[in-house]
């Protein structure tokens, strides 16, 4: 029921928490059909066939770099706000709720269940209105199995997110970092081959 006093238009709808819907109509719509697509045409379509999976993105504005491998169990959401750097490995289970932009520099992999979370509501405000931070992460990253990787997180070239941190903040280059919150450990000794 509205209130006698709220000056609202009618017809204005709402996110749940008194803003009105975060979500333009033209971006409820890309997120219907991507759904649709997604869990027809999409999900179902074995890892070895892996550049279906990078057409598909391409086809709904995600910026696909060259020998990138996404798992088809990936749960991608708003996948026009993704930068997929070459030779990315996105693992089995990942979550990536791209709400606002995700970018992932060349080499990197996020391991299997690990989520990256561009989306939160503005706490301080009573209605909570939506929030779209970005997530960057760099070059040769590797985040571990179930890591948290939070809105507007930055994590630097070659760190190591270990298994099941939660990454709130930004971390250094070369530093194997872990823990909640996740912090850097050690520095990155990379062998030469």
């Amino acid at each position: 029921m509205i209130a006698a006093n709220d000056k609202r238009p009618h017809g204005v709808s709402q996110d749940g928490r008194g803003e009105p819907n975060p979500y333009a109509t033209s971006e409820r719509f890309r997120r219907a059909l991507w759904s649709c697509f997604y869990w027809t045409a999409y999900r179902w379509v074995p890892r070895f066939l892996n550049g279906w999976h990078r057409v598909a993105l391409r086809l709904f504005g995600a910026s696909v770099g060259s020998g990138v491998c996404i798992y088809p169990s990936a749960l991608i959401e708003c996948p026009w706000n993704l930068v997929l750097a070459d030779y990315c490995v996105i693992g089995a289970g990942v979550r990536l709720y791209a709400l606002g932009s995700i970018s992932l520099g060349q080499h990197s992999v996020v391991s299997q269940r690990a989520h990256l979370c561009a989306g939160s509501h503005d706490y301080q405000n009573p209605r909570m209105p939506l929030l779209r931070p970005s997530i960057s992460i760099g070059h040769g990253v590797w985040i571990c199995t179930e890591a948290y990787i939070g809105p507007g997180a930055t994590i630097g070239d070659r760190a190591v997110v270990g298994a099941r941190s939660v990454v709130t903040g930004s971390l250094p280059e070369d530093m194997v970092c872990a823990g909640n919150p996740c912090r850097p450990i050690k520095r990155r000794i990379m062998r030469l081959l």
